[in-house]
């Protein structure tokens, strides 16, 4: 099978065509938002095609075969073992971690993050009027870990009722230990936190690094909800199609009676057929992403560091989205804009879009595409680094 590269500039792309509205420039080179840029398995549109021939696009209620094939995939890749009756649905985590802040937490309650971190995340807390606790990771050098005294003293000092977790961490990369996220969790045992683990790039773990569901590692049902989604391991985010598991049954009713109340309890069909097809045969294709992906992060590492050694580049533990700092030449939101928009005409995710202290000279890079585009990326920053 050979992975297929896909312009996409031209067909109602988010990340393509939407730059016009998110950066004030259509015509800059994507490599931003956290989607790929590669035709999706045929698995995948085998099923569709099939779907559109046989039957009517009225409402839809997903088979056995949607569930087993998640069910199976996580049992097999993570060793979990989940019952049907844990998984509910949601059109995507984003949304799904916004509807818990919703009905597990009152305005003014604080809601803690581990920062820098997915932005929507940030979001979710300062849009709703939840207060917004920002626990920030340690960095040494690019390697970033946990200081858990910090954690458990902000949970207390600021009476902290949920913490939302991104494991593996985007945007630095970090594939927790199971020590780290026991860690983590049995704090949040001790001070009564609901956990949200949103897993969603489970599948992009690289080297000898494992990803390990949280939920795997202690007695953390009555506490817990985990999250994630076929959108970002197969590149169908638009299809809208995301598992959020909840074992315990008091939270699940409480899940279940929101989404009662905002009358959001089935999905497109469409989504369900893509995801049931992808975790039954999107394997080999998968595989073929991910040494892609890892081939363009280490060309990118490797040729800054000889070309423009000064650029600090994490490694690529997991996800697919390089975080990099270029403190050197940068000091200001303004300079970073200027410098990767006007000058090398690139759309980045900006580091202080992800919160935390000191992070306006990062950027984060979506490594999702062809090796020409990476090329094309890089080869443009050294030429410009080098005149500044």
């Amino acid at each position: 099978m050979a992975l297929q590269y896909i312009d996409r500039r031209g067909t109602d792309s988010s990340k393509w065509d939407g730059m016009g509205s998110m950066f004030g420039n259509p015509d800059l080179l994507a490599m931003w938002v956290a989607d790929m840029d590669f035709k999706e398995a045929a698995c995948i549109t085998d099923a569709l095609k099939d779907f559109i021939d046989r039957a009517a696009f009225g409402y839809h209620e997903p088979g056995d075969g949607y569930f087993q094939s998640f069910i199976d995939w996580q049992k097999k890749h993570f060793n979990y073992d989940i019952k049907r009756e844990w998984i509910c649905f949601s059109p995507g985590i984003v949304p799904a971690f916004n509807w818990v802040v919703w009905w597990a937490t009152e305005p003014g309650d604080a809601v803690i993050l581990l920062t820098p971190v997915y932005y929507p995340m940030i979001d979710a807390i300062n849009k709703n009027g939840r207060k917004l606790i920002q626990c920030d990771l340690v960095r040494e050098g690019m390697h970033y870990s946990i200081d858990f005294e910090k954690f458990e003293k902000n949970i207390v000092d600021n009476n902290v009722k949920l913490f939302i977790m991104s494991s593996p961490h985007n945007p630095v990369g970090r594939v927790y230990s199971a020590d780290e996220l026991r860690r983590l969790m049995e704090i949040c045992r001790k001070h009564d936190v609901l956990v949200i683990s949103d897993e969603i790039h489970q599948d992009f773990v690289f080297g000898d690094r494992k990803h390990i569901p949280t939920a795997t590692l202690g007695d953390y049902d009555e506490f817990m909800i985990t999250m994630t989604a076929p959108s970002k391991t197969f590149n169908i985010a638009g299809l809208q199609n995301s598992m959020v598991i909840i074992p315990d049954p008091k939270l699940r009713a409480r899940w279940n009676s929101f989404q009662y109340r905002i009358h959001m309890k089935g999905g497109n069909s469409f989504g369900f057929i893509a995801a049931e097809a992808a975790y039954k045969g999107g394997q080999e294709w998968l595989d073929e992403v991910k040494a892609q992906i890892y081939s363009n992060f280490e060309y990118v590492r490797d040729t800054f560091a000889k070309e423009i050694p000064d650029v600090k580049v994490a490694d690529l533990e997991g996800t697919y989205l390089l975080w990099m700092d270029f403190g050197k030449w940068f000091k200001t939101q303004e300079e970073v804009k200027v410098f990767f928009q006007d000058k090398c005409g690139i759309a980045l995710d900006y580091g202080e879009w992800f919160g935390g202290e000191d992070y306006v000279p990062f950027v984060r890079m979506n490594l999702a595409t062809s090796h020409e585009i990476v090329d094309k990326a890089v080869q443009i920053i050294i030429r410009e680094i080098k005149k500044l």
